[in-house]
């Protein structure tokens, strides 16, 4: 999830860059071997929340928003 007050600098997904693309393709590799590598179909989203002043909050599911990162391979 990843949360902004205002989209003037962009979209709150603008800020998943390669590199924090990387740190969670990682942290969900890790979770799959603790989980005995199972075989399962798995994708990446990314929820934005963008909570503008005396404005209702506004939330956006971003399926499938990235893929498992190289040099990573499941």
């Amino acid at each position: 999830m990843k949360t902004r007050t205002r989209e003037d600098f962009g979209r709150p997904f603008d800020a998943v860059d390669r590199n924090k693309q990387k740190r969670i393709s990682r942290g969900g590799l890790a979770w799959l071997r603790l989980l005995g590598d199972p075989d399962i179909l798995f994708r990446f989203d990314v929820v934005e929340v963008i909570i503008a002043k005396g404005a209702e909050p506004r939330f956006e599911l971003l399926r499938n928003a990235f893929s498992l990162s190289e040099p990573y391979i499941y």
